[in-house]
Parts: C-alpha cells; structure tokens; sequence
C-alpha cells in the first residue's frame, strides 16, 4: 500500500513543475499549461464517485493493478507526444486510471488487515501519498535539469511501471471480498442525505477552496522563480516540494488538536496562518519567499487533516460515499481553481496569484467561522482518521 500510494501520486502531479517548460516548448499561456494538471485532477475527481461501486462488483486488487499500470503506461508516453493536445489526451486517461487506487485503496485495507494492524496499514498508505506527491514532483524537476523534460517524464513512467509491477507480485489476494451489488437509486439517495446535513456540504465547500489555493500556490510559484531576478534552476525550484515534509507534521499536529479541542474550534487557526503564508509570498525577498511557501504548505495540511477527519466523524452513514464526495471537491478545486488561478499569473503576475488565492482563504475562513456554529451530533460518533489525499 506504501507503493500504491507513493506511485499514484507521483504520476498524478509529475507534469506539475513542467509547466513553464510546456508554455515554451508548446507556446502556451500558464493557464492552458495548467491543464496537464487539471486534466488530470478532473476527471479522477468525477470517476472517484463511482469507483468504490464498480470496485464492489469488480474486485479491489483487479482495479488498483490496472489503474497503476495504466497511468505508468500512459505516463511513459508523454515524453514521444510532439502534439499539445495529444499530451493533454493522455493526460485526461491518466487521471481515469489513477482514480482506481484511492478510491478503493481504504476499503481494501480495512477488509484484508486484522483491526489491530489497520491503523499501521492506512499509515503507511497515507504516508507513501505524501512521499508520492513530494517525490514526484521533485524527481521529475531534477531529471529535467539533466536530461530535458520529456526524458524525465518517460523515466518517471517506466519507475512507475516497476512500481506497478512489484505491487502487483507482492499485494495479498483479496481473501475477505465478496462481490457486492447496490441499486443506483439506493446510491444517489446517500448523497441527497449527505447534502441535506448541516456541515457536509460546508466540509466539501471548504476543500474545494483550500486545494484550489495551495495547488494555484505551487503552479505557478515555478514561473516566477525560473525567472529573473531570481533565475533558480529547474533542480533548484523543484527543491521546493521539499517543503511537503513539513506539511506531513503539521497535519499530525492538527490532527492532535483537533481530537483534544474539537474541529469547531481549530479549523479558523490553519486558515488564517495560511493567509499569512501568502502575503510572504508576495515579498521580493527569495528567503521570505521560500518561507511563505513553507507556511502555505503547513497550513494547508493541517486544515486539509482537520477538515477530513470531521467529514469522517460527521458522517455516521453512506461513510464512503462522503469521502468520495470529499475527495470529488478537494480534486475538483485543484482542476478548476488551479486552472483559474493561471489567469491570474498572465494578467496580474505573482501579485495576482496572492489576490486570487488570498481571496479563496478567506471565503474559506468565512465557511470554518459558518461551521463553528453549527450544532454537533447528539453523540460522539467513532474515532476516525483523516481521508487519505495528497
């Protein structure tokens, strides 16, 4: 599961510091570069909402070894693409193929591992999430400094492809599924009741903005600082994902704070520390700049850990079905919002991203301030842990 989470996410966001490289090579605005983002975050948000069905008829282990196969194949490819639009193609299958893993990646652990050992299990799985989506992302900056881009896009398929393949040598078979058949009308009465209480839909509202903002953020951070005065190298920029390490802890931190005081009270304080993350970015400064980024990253984290987990305990139903929604707006904010936030850049430069962005946090701490009064359940529902998404 480590390597199911470490290669899912690498593949999702590998093209992520390429974009200033695709608006030379191809002659394209920021905004249409972001598209190998966001057609790639876009429909895997849609197809997460019926994963986990197909994944009850199917199987959990069939689905997860084709989505990383397909998605490394794909992947490997993009490198021989001469054509924008071909590479925006394969980019589009790539995110259907990857939403096999996530959305079904918890229910298999919870099935096949013993109750005492589901907790290691999903840890490691969100941790090799995290190390993915850093890794990637950084692995595909320096290899670009070596080899260009579109060796460095077809190695990083290839590692996917041995991923994929000792993944599918080494995962147990599944011994605890049964094939499962539910009636769509069952299925989409679940979310009439997840929009009908009173925070869901606040919850998914609140993780379309904050991954819209952190994703714009991170987009378009690489064209300003491959620019002058700064002219960092492509190795150099990529050395800022670096920072998602400190995300992992405070998303820790968060979660710790939010099980000792409740998420009402804690969900303002990441949002706010994430609005001052952004007004440093906006310093010329490159060591102010590097630590905005740095407190973006950490805010977004543990907000994202905070909201997740509510979503988690809040849901005492159609539990599923509620992450998969979660899930659906975190990445749609990413597709969407990230695209938009490419606007920004070409009209307005950095200071434009920072308006734009700064904007969403704050109609976000506006939603957790909605959130804070709205009434808890009558009782305590189980323990949860935070939904699993880079």
């Amino acid at each position: 599961m480590l390597l199911a989470g470490l290669s899912t996410f690498a593949l999702l966001y590998c093209t992520q510091p390429l974009m200033p490289f695709f608006s030379r090579a191809y002659g394209v605005a920021a905004e249409e570069a972001s598209l190998a983002v966001s057609l790639a975050t876009g429909p895997m948000a849609f197809v997460l909402l019926v994963a986990g069905k197909v994944s009850d008829k199917l199987g959990r282990r069939p689905l997860m070894i084709a989505s990383l196969l397909a998605a490394a194949a794909l992947t490997t490819l993009l490198g021989l693409l001469s054509d924008w639009h071909s590479l925006l193609a394969a980019r589009f299958l790539c995110g259907l193929a990857l939403a096999g893993v996530p959305a079904v990646a918890m229910a298999y652990i919870s099935e096949e591992v013993e109750d005492g050992a589901v907790g290691r299990a999903m840890g490691l799985y969100i941790a090799g999430s995290a190390i993915g989506g850093m890794s990637g992302r950084l692995l595909v900056s320096v290899l670009t400094e070596y080899f260009g881009w579109r060796d460095a896009l077809g190695m990083t398929g290839m590692a996917g492809l041995i991923i994929a393949a000792l993944f599918w040598k080494i995962l147990p078979p599944s011994r605890q599924f049964s094939p499962r058949h539910h009636s769509w009308g069952g299925y989409i009465a679940g979310f009439r009741h997840l929009f009908a209480d009173k925070a869901l839909p606040w919850l998914f509202l609140e993780a379309f903005l904050i991954m819209g903002a952190f994703i714009s953020i991170y987009n378009y951070a690489g064209y300003r600082l491959l620019a002058p005065p700064y002219s960092l190298s492509q190795a150099q920029v990529g050395l800022i994902f670096l920072l998602y390490l400190l995300g992992s802890l405070s998303s820790a931190v968060a979660g710790h704070f939010s099980g000792e005081f409740g998420p009402r009270k804690c969900l303002w304080l990441p949002l706010a520390l994430f609005v001052l993350g952004i007004a440093l970015t906006a310093a010329s400064a490159l060591p102010l700049i590097i630590a905005g980024i740095g407190i973006v990253t950490m805010a977004f984290f543990a907000a994202h850990a905070i909201a997740s987990a509510w979503v988690g305990r809040r849901a005492r139903r159609d539990r599923g079905q509620a992450t998969a929604c979660y899930l659906f707006f975190y990445y749609m904010g990413s597709s969407v919002l990230g695209s938009a936030g490419g606007y920004a850049w070409t009209w307005v430069g950095w200071n434009g991203v920072g308006l734009f962005t700064c904007a969403l946090v704050l109609i976000a701490l506006a939603v957790a301030f909605r959130l804070y009064h709205v009434a808890p359940l009558p009782s305590p529902a189980p323990e949860t842990r935070p939904i699993a998404a880079e």
